[in-house]
């Protein structure tokens, strides 16, 4: 079967964007730093296995890699796409991670408020640019997040990303909340 891979950049020169005409996680999300920790997924742990390549983040039809900034990406793209090809027919989309991200129908009170919040207006451009953030806790008016795939060492992520992230919440949520990274 001929796999059709486009590669798009994303606002982190460290991470590129696989979009793949199949489906690579056909629910939530999955990101990987350590072989070890990919499991059932050999198409992770193959991609892990690049030098350079420091993080592999899963989600519906893309795969967002992140390299340690000392790499050239046109070697590592071209492995990459390779792997991914000569991998893509044996992958399951429906495979299971250690620690799955719950769905905000799945999850009540505020953290549900909020999850619904982001789900429709912060998660489409990270996902976009290939990376999402996972809510780490909400311990009263402070809410801990984590960013995955491209955004995990963006600098805009950081600061700019994090400050719309609190104001969209404060409209929408709560005026005193505070958002930060965990």
């Amino acid at each position: 079967m001929q796999h059709k891979i486009t590669v798009q950049p994303t606002p982190n020169p460290n991470a590129l964007k696989f979009v793949l005409s199949e489906i690579v996680k056909s629910k939530d999300s999955a990101v990987y730093s350590r072989g070890s920790d990919t499991g059932k997924n050999p198409l992770a742990a193959a991609i892990l296995a690049v030098p350079h390549v420091q993080e592999v983040y899963f989600a519906n039809r893309f795969i967002t890699v992140t390299q340690d900034g000392s790499a050239d990406w046109d070697m590592l793209e071209a492995t990459i796409q390779k792997i991914i090809t000569t991998n893509i027919d044996a992958h399951d989309p429906d495979f299971d991670t250690s620690s799955p991200v719950k769905s905000a129908s799945s999850i009540g009170g505020d953290l549900g408020k909020i999850e619904m919040i982001l789900n429709s207006t912060i998660r489409p451009s990270l996902q976009h640019d290939g990376g999402d953030l996972q809510v780490v806790s909400l311990k009263g008016k402070v809410l801990t997040i984590s960013y995955q795939g491209a955004c995990g060492c963006c600098p805009h992520a950081a600061m700019g990303t994090l400050y719309a992230i609190q104001n969209v919440l404060r409209d929408q949520y709560d005026p005193e909340i505070i958002v930060e990274m965990g």
